[in-house]
């Protein structure tokens, strides 16, 4: 089946709710053709890098990545409006898809497994689908606002996912990408604080922090400084899984710069040491 068969069936406003599952359906089918782009340039000889104005590093892997989830967005959701890192905004509907076509640049370019294509929608200022792929460690994840948070390689093939049920930080596993910028933004003192409390830490970094969140294998995950494309597929996943997805000042959602993720039962006593 080809993108263009999937038609929007939300209701409308005024309506019964609204379900998300064939746009669901839709980010699935764009991440299998995305996969195919990204793993056909990861470790390539000739991967092109370059070098943005914000001195983060940029592949060709990256920009045809976006490019074909654009093309399948413009085929199949002619009305939505689409924010992606390396092409910017486009359209201005109520429904807006927020991508970006490699999380984990850096780890791409040296060959490090650890990266991802993020596939978000949001509706109005809810983020209400996120879809997680990881293709270099054959891991995939998604959420649909009232779905369920899974893990699996299809949507046929997918296991549920649940936060843990950890309620102390002695117990707590603590994940995040570096140290440095919290120090740049001086919450060092608060982190380094946090990380003497928590059982274990590990900088296991970018998405995949908070998919171990949502997997119920970490109990935290934060980061000082992102974009909305950033955390935008993120917050379903962990919130669908029963967790908590906030900015470091307690705002829900994506739109605050930063992030924390936790099982919920942790949230507020994080954003006393984070925030």
């Amino acid at each position: 089946m080809t993108v263009a068969n999937f038609q929007h069936s939300s209701s409308p406003t005024n309506g019964p709710v609204r379900t998300y599952e064939d746009d669901l359906r839709l980010a699935h089918v764009i991440a299998d053709q995305v996969d195919s782009v990204t793993m056909s340039r990861f470790r390539a000889v000739d991967l092109r890098v370059e070098t943005k104005p914000d001195h983060t590093p940029v592949s060709d892997a990256d920009r045809t990545a976006e490019e074909v989830i654009r093309g399948q967005l413009q085929r199949a959701r002619t009305r939505d409006a689409v924010l992606g890192e390396e092409y910017g905004s486009a359209g201005s509907g109520a429904r807006r898809w927020i991508v970006d076509p490699i999380d984990g640049t850096k780890n791409f370019v040296r060959g490090v497994p650890v990266w991802a294509t993020l596939i978000a929608l949001a509706d109005g200022d809810e983020v209400v689908m996120g879809l997680v792929s990881a293709p270099a460690l054959g891991r995939r994840w998604w959420a649909a606002k009232g779905s369920g948070a899974w893990t699996g390689k299809s949507l046929a093939a997918a296991s549920r996912m649940q936060v843990s049920g950890v309620r102390s930080l002695g117990d707590a596993s603590f994940t995040y990408s570096s140290l440095s910028g919290w120090e740049e933004r001086d919450k060092l003192n608060g982190f380094l604080d946090l990380t003497r409390q928590c059982w274990r830490t590990r900088g296991y970094g970018d998405f995949w922090s908070y998919m171990l969140v949502a997997e119920g294998a970490a109990d935290i995950a934060a980061e000082p400084e992102l974009e909305v494309y950033d955390m935008a597929a993120l917050v379903p996943i962990v919130t669908e899984a029963g967790g908590r997805f906030t900015s470091l000042d307690g705002a829900a959602g994506p739109w605050g710069g930063n992030a924390l993720a936790t099982t919920g039962h942790l949230h507020d006593e994080v954003l006393v040491y984070l925030g």
